[in-house]
């Protein structure tokens, strides 16, 4: 059966975590990498499939680094390989239809109201808000734009060109804390040390072939359509989709200590959200939601209250001093 919402492919609740730290000076926006200010900030993991381990490892490296301070949060990113190329020119436009890099940042934790940005190698961007996961009857808010973002390319080669020595390209991306913040009732201007956000990272690359001295994405013989694009991540959602933002990466916000972890109630929440996945799948096969569903984790004791067509299910917190919430259009919340 083709659900509304599939499960992901995920056998425990392992997103990835990296620990963003303060910038120590003042940032020169060239797009290169290899100088002072990111001297100290560690890369991320390699990308890997999008689907994860089930898949082949990507054939071009990726990784990325992170770093903030009191105005914003600072993205850099590393896409090896020789085949460097765009067209797409005018922002908003659908970047991904080249090879691209794309960061989503849900400031919150709690699945709406999140950001998407995507770039190319013409430092052409397409900034958005989702006002939910696509999934969950979201739309994409495609007027907004990154008040004071601010980007920059640096390519090792030359673009569009495949008789040149194509190493690889890079980008840096500057979003100021005061336009993500207000957007999505974050509730603070800036971060502070310990506090964490949800993100993750996404390179588009299409299979191309080298045609008259141009690349050409690979057609697929029986469709006449282009093969379809890889999607390497930074944290696997184990599904072709980046909209499932409960298990994008933990980011926290360092000052020095760097020995944060997950925080319990984080689990909880996605006990909760397994829960979601099989509510869902029993209103695709009944044409209603039940009560009576079983936790897949038997120490786990949740509360169920559905119509038949919404439903809420709840937990206490960790410290037992509040309840967690999720609701059938995937939104979760403290009460």
């Amino acid at each position: 059966m083709n659900y509304r919402i599939p499960r992901p492919n995920v056998d425990a609740f392992n997103p990835k975590v990296y620990y963003c730290k303060r910038a120590k000076g003042k940032l020169t926006l060239d797009g290169n990498l290899d100088k002072e200010f990111w001297a100290d900030a560690p890369w991320t993991d390699d990308f890997v499939d999008i689907e994860g381990d089930i898949r082949p490892k990507p054939r071009f490296r990726t990784r990325a680094k992170m770093l903030w301070d009191d105005e914003a949060i600072y993205f850099g990113a590393e896409l090896m390989g020789d085949e460097i190329w765009s067209h797409v020119t005018k922002r908003d436009d659908v970047i991904f239809q080249d090879n691209d890099f794309e960061i989503f940042i849900d400031p919150d934790s709690d699945t709406q109201c999140y950001f998407e940005f995507e770039m190319n190698a013409r430092n052409t961007v397409w900034d958005l808000i989702l006002t939910k996961a696509y999934r969950d009857g979201g739309k994409a808010m495609n007027g907004f734009d990154l008040k004071g973002l601010r980007t920059a390319v640096k390519i090792d080669g030359r673009l569009n060109d495949p008789s040149a020595n194509n190493v690889k390209w890079t980008c840096e991306v500057v979003m100021p804390f005061e336009t993500l913040t207000e957007c999505c009732g974050y509730g603070e201007k800036a971060p502070k040390p310990g506090d964490y956000w949800r993100i993750n990272f996404s390179r588009v690359q299409w299979k191309v072939d080298v045609v008259d001295g141009q690349y050409k994405k690979r057609i697929d013989p029986e469709t006449g359509k282009p093969l379809p694009e890889d999607n390497w991540v930074w944290s696997p959602t184990g599904i072709i989709n980046m909209h499932y933002p409960e298990l994008w990466g933990f980011v926290f916000f360092c000052d020095g200590q760097e020995n944060y972890t997950i925080p319990e109630d984080e689990k909880l929440k996605w006990e909760l959200r397994r829960l979601y996945y099989e509510q869902h799948a029993h209103y695709d096969e009944t044409g209603r939601f039940t009560a009576d569903l079983k936790p897949l984790n038997p120490n786990f004791k949740p509360k169920i209250q559905v119509t038949d067509n919404w439903f809420e299910m709840s937990c206490p917190s960790s410290d037992g001093k509040h309840e967690i919430i999720i609701f059938a259009d995937g939104k979760t919340m403290y009460k």
